[in-house]
């Protein structure tokens, strides 16, 4: 039976027009391997500022390290894992479980990215994860965290949680490295 990941999904929405979303700049890796999940945030929230970016990570996504950004301050939300993970031949039973950038200003009308490096899950079985974000802004605020229900179109949901493909690695593929 093949799987579906996700982190913390509550279904709230706020103030944002839908079209356009936060994404990943990648949105295929392979299991196991590890991922620089790259969040595009392309605008605010109904023309205010954007000030706060959350990223809830989902289970079995391991070894999380933010990138720091210039005049942005990032902290990572620590937790127990519903399982042990191994990670550089030892078990992990607890790591992040959300990272936030707060204190810098994207206007409306630019964009930015946001990004962290983790481990990815090994189990063949999971498809494809889901990673919840929450964009803040000065006024109002946005959760990312739709999920298609089985059967439906993503495109037609209003807030979608960025997702994340897994797949096997492609032939002669290093995917140990970080």
């Amino acid at each position: 039976m093949k799987r579906i990941l996700l982190a913390g999904i509550a279904f709230l929405a706020l103030s944002v027009p839908a079209s356009a979303h936060v994404s990943l700049e990648t949105g295929m890796a392979s299991w196991g391997s590890y991922y620089k999940a790259v969040f595009r945030v392309p605008h605010g929230c109904d023309g205010s500022a954007t000030t706060r970016v959350s990223v809830e990570i989902p289970e079995g996504v391991i070894s999380v390290k933010p990138m720091p950004k210039p005049g942005w301050k990032v902290k990572t939300v620590t937790g127990k894992y519903a399982a042990t993970y191994e990670s550089h031949g030892k078990p992990v039973s607890e790591g992040v479980k959300r990272v936030e950038w707060s204190g810098g200003k994207l206007p409306d009308d630019q964009f930015d990215e946001f990004a962290f490096l983790a481990k990815l899950p090994e189990d063949k079985e999971i498809m494809r994860i889901y990673f919840p974000v929450t964009q803040t802004c000065e006024k109002g605020s946005v959760s990312w965290n739709e999920l298609p229900k089985p059967g439906t179109d993503a495109h037609e949901l209003k807030y979608p949680a960025p997702a994340l493909d897994l797949m096997a690695p492609h032939e002669g593929m290093d995917h140990s490295h970080h």
